[in-house]
């Protein structure tokens, strides 16, 4: 289903084309950043983030006294009911535009957030919609781990436990 969305966003950019991505290409490839937005949400590979606090806070009654090293679980926030209805579910219409809106600016931080953020965020972006796009352009994917099965590690980023496989049909 949401292959086939995404399919549908690239026939409509290339049409017939087999040549590569432009970059006013990429910039209209909007259902497949949603897609890549709710992947990094749901499984951001960069789990945690920690910052030193440099000026005292105040949160839910409790004072954290400068200096001190704070941990945010970035997979927790972007699975917080609070922030997200159905968290859990694959929704990537969350980020189209008019569902983002009135959201809080940190509600979604897979390349962390403020003066520390991850520099090469919008390469990253680039470089996966490159690369997905030139996949789905030529491939259906199909899987062949179940969903269920997949299990993940939290080392110093979140990966899979095991490999998880994909087959490869040509379109």
């Amino acid at each position: 289903m949401f292959q086939d969305k995404i399919f549908s966003e690239l026939k409509d950019i290339f049409g017939d084309s087999t040549r590569s991505a432009t970059m006013e290409d990429l910039t209209k490839m909007r259902y497949l950043e949603c897609c890549i937005k709710e992947s990094l949400r749901l499984y951001p590979p960069v789990h945690f983030i920690s910052r030193q606090l440099n000026e005292k806070v105040t949160l839910s009654g409790y004072t954290i006294p400068s200096g001190v090293f704070c941990h945010i679980v970035i997979l927790d926030l972007h699975r917080s009911p609070n922030l997200y209805k159905d968290p859990l579910k694959f929704d990537p219409d969350r980020f189209l535009p008019e569902n983002s809106m009135g959201r809080h600016p940190y509600a979604y931080i897979p390349f962390s957030a403020g003066p520390r953020n991850c520099i090469g965020q919008k390469f990253a972006m680039m470089e996966m919609k490159s690369a997905i796009s030139e996949i789905l352009r030529k491939f259906e994917l199909f899987p062949v781990t179940r969903t269920e099965d997949i299990e993940f590690t939290a080392d110093l980023v979140l990966r899979n436990a095991r490999p998880v496989y994909v087959s490869f049909r040509k379109r």
